[in-house]
């Protein structure tokens, strides 16, 4: 708090007369647009600014940004920016770096998983304010306790299943590398290598010996295990959970809303440590942030504004208001007895960001087909597919 309020007196101190801020946001959600209009009713009356809310819809904000941000239409803030888009404003020099507005204090309440989806080239260029991952959600009624081991594992996904009664034990979408990446990770395998905070473009690790074991991995769930047969959708995982004829499936925060209407007992963990694996189940980590205009003629009084929506108090109240998992670790301890905080939060700390740079687009189409092709039949030649997918991947990224 204190540190927001020597923000709000730089902004002060920094002009004659009150800012006015524009601020963009996307959220749609009826609790989420009245939390955020009461957090502007808060600055305003502590700061004395200004600030008109203007909504833009997720899928055209960055577009819009982008032919604004240097115009007097553009935004000052923006609320908020999935990290995917981060590295292509960042090089492109519309937003803010935020280090200089933020304390090491305030960067340590903070998930530090998050604060390096939001860091490019070892800058950080937006407050993170919530995020997601997927893990491995169970039925309490029919799995007890979460398995810890991968032999846990199996044993309890085998005793679900009959899938003649169309009962399975564990259900997953294999063909897609997103939910599946988590595999990749425990073996070695990685997207972009990563040099102290820069990812590297031309170290694509997508096709190294672990990477052929993560594939291997998923083939004998379906072929070896029998556990996931073909044609497993997403939605038809959901819809087989919902139904109580899933035991086990690995899905997101989207899909809680649904699993606790359905009356589920449900549990949330973290996957365990696939066999022979090098390091831990790490599934890939969204976050969305608060960041600032680059061009913004505002900028303290824009900082103290974007500060105050990631305060313990704001990131409190947003979880209560939409149920977003919070980013800061003391609201995450406050918020202990609520499963879905305390399952995801866990998963989120161990999580690897999503890589934030503009190259991630050449990498999803080849490296998704090179997953769902390795899953079609028993027992193929994994590192072909690979190779030929990081080939096509290195053709594109310059």
């Amino acid at each position: 708090m204190k540190r927001s309020l020597t923000l709000l007196a730089l902004a002060l101190a920094g002009s004659a007369q009150a800012a006015t801020l524009t601020v963009w946001t996307h959220f749609n959600d009826a609790a989420e647009v009245a939390w955020l209009n009461t957090q502007v009713k808060i600055y305003t009356r502590i700061s004395g600014n200004t600030v008109k809310l203007v909504n833009v819809p997720l899928d055209k904000i960055v577009d819009q940004f982008l032919k604004t941000a240097k115009q007097s239409a553009g935004p000052d803030v923006i609320v908020t920016l999935p990290q995917d888009r981060i590295g292509q404003l960042a090089k492109a020099g519309v937003i803010e770096p935020m280090d200089a507005y933020v304390t090491r204090t305030r960067r340590g309440e903070v998930d530090q998983t998050t604060v390096r989806a939001l860091t490019v080239g070892g800058k950080l260029y937006g407050l993170p304010m919530f995020a997601e991952s997927v893990a491995l959600v169970y039925n309490k009624k029919l799995v007890p306790a979460a398995p810890i081991t991968w032999t846990d594992f199996l044993k309890a996904a085998k005793k679900n299943t009959n899938a003649s009664a169309g009962r399975y034990g564990f259900l997953t979408d294999l063909s897609n590398a997103y939910m599946n990446y988590g595999f990749f990770s425990a073996y070695g395998s990685y997207v972009f290598g990563d040099a102290s905070g820069t990812l590297d473009i031309h170290d694509i690790g997508l096709n190294n010996s672990g990477a052929s074991k993560a594939l291997a991995l998923m083939n004998d769930l379906r072929f070896k295990d029998r556990l996931v047969p073909a044609g497993m959708t997403g939605d038809k995982v959901k819809a087989a959970f919902l139904s109580g004829k899933a035991a086990m499936i690995v899905t997101g925060p989207w899909d809680m809303g649904d699993i606790k209407k359905a009356g589920i007992n449900y549990g949330i963990a973290a996957f365990p440590t696939p066999p022979g694996a090098t390091g831990k189940w790490s599934p890939f980590v969204g976050v969305q942030g608060v960041v600032l205009n680059a061009y913004g003629t505002q900028k303290p009084a824009a900082a103290a504004f974007a500060e105050g929506l990631v305060t313990s108090v704001a990131q409190l109240s947003f979880n209560q208001a939409g149920g977003r998992i919070p980013v800061n670790l003391g609201v995450r301890v406050r918020l202990s007895s609520n499963p879905i905080v305390a399952g995801f939060g866990r998963v989120i700390s161990t999580g690897t960001p999503m890589p934030n740079i503009p190259e991630m687009g050449q990498v999803w189409g080849p490296w998704s087909s090179a997953v769902d092709t390795s899953v079609q039949k028993p027992d193929q030649n994994y590192a072909g597919l690979l190779n030929t997918a990081v080939k096509t991947m290195q053709k594109t990224i310059k």
